[in-house]
C-alpha cells in the first residue's frame, strides 16, 4: 500500500511541476508579448484638417493645396535655390515660449511662434548669398553666408573681389528688430584675396572654419585653407570692425577639419535617439544630422543596417529638454516626450506620424517644433538641383493629443 501511495505522490508531484511549467512559461509569453508590445511604435496619419501647405517665391510664402501645384520657377543648384537650408528649435523663453527659426535661402530668417509665422528678409545679407549653419549661443540665432565658387557668377565680380567688407561670415539674426547682423567677415579670418568661409563646425568652444579663396588673375584657380579661431568677449558683442582684436585666430588643417566633421557610427548617437528609434533602425539605412534645440553645431551619425536592401534614407533629429524627434525624408516623423504644456507620450514610449506623401522628386528636408505646431521643409529634387520648395505645418494638438494618452 505504501508503495501505491508513494507512486502516487511522485506522480502528483510531477503533474504539479509541469503545471508550473505551463504556468511560467505561459507567463513569460505573456511578459514577452507586453514587452513586443511596448516597443511597438504606434502610427497615426494626418487628416486633411490637420495641415496646411506653403511655397516659396521671391518675396515670402504662400498657401497652396498641394506642392505639386506650386507655381514651377525653374531648377538651380541647391546653394542658390530659395529653400529651407537650415532649421533649429530655439531657447524656451522665461513665459515658457518656445521659438524656431529657419533659414530661408536666398531670402530670410523665417519665424514660427506656436501658430504664428512671419519672415525677416534682408537683401544685404542674403542676396546672392548661401545661408546655412544655424546655431545658437545664448539663446541668439547665428548662421553663416558665403557665395559659392562654382554656381555663383558674382563671385567673379571685380567690384565684389575689391570690397573687403561684402566678404561676410557669421551673422546674428536679432529676433526683437528682426534684422540680421554681420559679426565676423571672411576677411576677419585670413588674408587671401576673394575668400569664403563656405563651412565651419562649432563645438561650443572652437570655431573650426574651411576657407575657399579663388586667385584674382585669369586662372580663377581655387584653394582651400582651414583656421580655427575662439572669441576673447561674447560673440554676439562682436562687429567685423572689432572682430580682429577679440578674436585669436590659428592655423588648422584639412585633416583636423575633417576630424571634427566626420560621420560618426550611429552606436554613438544620443541615446534619446536610439531609444526612439530602436524598432527602426535594424531594416532600415540611414544618416541622421542631430541637433540640440539652441545648441551648437549638430552631429551626423550613419546607421547603415547590414542586409538590409532598403534605399538609405536621410533624416534630422532634434533633442529638446522634454521631447525628442526625427523626421525622415520619407515624410516619417518619430517623435516621444512632452510638448509645451501637454503630458507625456504613451509614457514616454515613442509615436510615429506619416505625413502627407509626397509625389515622387520631392523630399521633406528639415523640421522644427513650436509649442504644438509642426513645421516641415520639403523641396522637388534633382541630384544637386531644387525646383519647388516650401513647408508644411501639421497641428500636432489634433493630429497626436486628441489620439494619444
Amino acid at each position: 500500500m505504501n508503495k501505491f501511495f508513494n507512486a502516487m505522490n511522485k506522480c502528483f508531484l510531477a503533474a504539479i511541476i509541469a503545471l508550473n511549467l505551463v504556468c511560467v512559461l505561459f507567463s513569460g509569453c505573456k511578459n514577452k508579448d507586453k514587452a513586443k508590445e511596448d516597443q511597438k511604435i504606434v502610427e497615426i496619419g494626418t487628416q486633411k484638417t490637420d495641415h496646411v501647405w506653403y511655397y516659396f517665391n521671391q518675396d515670402g510664402f504662400v498657401q497652396v493645396d498641394s506642392p505639386r501645384n506650386a507655381p514651377f520657377a525653374g531648377s538651380f543648384p541647391y546653394t542658390e535655390a530659395v529653400r529651407i537650408s537650415s532649421a533649429n528649435n530655439g531657447a524656451t523663453d522665461l513665459d515658457g515660449t518656445v521659438k524656431a527659426y529657419a533659414l530661408a535661402n536666398r531670402l530670410g530668417v523665417i519665424c514660427f511662434e506656436n501658430d504664428k509665422i512671419s519672415v525677416a528678409k534682408d537683401v544685404n545679407v542674403f542676396a546672392n548669398r548661401t545661408a546655412a549653419n544655424l546655431v545658437f549661443i545664448d539663446g541668439t540665432p547665428l548662421f553663416s553666408v558665403y557665395k559659392s565658387a562654382f554656381f555663383n557668377d558674382t563671385i567673379s565680380s571685380a567690384t565684389y573681389k575689391k570690397d573687403t567688407s561684402a566678404h561676410l561670415f557669421l551673422v546674428q539674426f536679432d529676433d526683437t528688430s528682426k534684422i540680421s547682423y554681420p559679426v565676423i567677415n571672411s576677411t576677419n579670418l585670413t588674408e587671401l584675396t576673394n575668400a569664403e568661409v563656405t563651412d565651419f563646425y562649432w563645438n561650443g568652444k572652437e570655431w573650426f572654419c574651411c576657407i575657399k579663396s579663388v586667385s584674382g588673375d585669369a586662372s580663377g584657380k581655387t584653394d582651400f585653407s582651414y583656421i580655427k579661431f575662439t572669441p576673447a568677449a561674447p560673440i554676439t558683442s562682436i562687429s567685423p570692425v572689432s572682430a580682429e582684436d577679440l578674436i585669436t585666430v590659428k592655423q588648422s588643417s584639412v585633416n583636423e577639419f575633417r576630424e571634427v566633421m566626420n560621420v560618426k557610427p550611429y552606436a554613438q548617437a544620443p541615446e534619446r535617439i536610439r531609444n526612439m528609434l530602436q524598432s527602426f533602425d535594424k531594416a532600415i539605412p540611414f544618416m541622421i544630422e542631430v541637433k540640440s534645440a539652441a545648441g551648437s553645431s549638430p552631429r551626423i551619425y550613419e546607421n547603415e543596417a547590414p542586409g538590409s536592401f532598403e534605399t538609405e534614407l536621410n533624416a534630422k533629429a532634434i533633442i529638446s529638454q522634454s521631447w525628442s524627434a526625427a523626421l525622415f525624408e520619407d515624410g516619417t516623423l518619430f517623435i516621444e516626450g512632452a510638448l509645451p504644456g501637454k503630458h507625456i507620450l504613451r509614457s514616454g514610449k515613442p509615436v510615429a506620424i506619416r505625413l502627407p506623401k509626397l509625389d515622387e522628386g520631392y523630399v521633406y528636408s528639415d523640421f522644427v517644433i513650436s509649442g504644438t505646431t509642426l513645421y516641415a521643409a520639403w523641396e522637388e529634387t534633382d541630384f544637386y538641383k531644387v525646383s519647388r520648395s516650401g513647408f508644411l505645418s501639421v497641428d500636432l494638438d489634433s493630429t497626436l493629443y486628441s489620439i494619444i494618452r
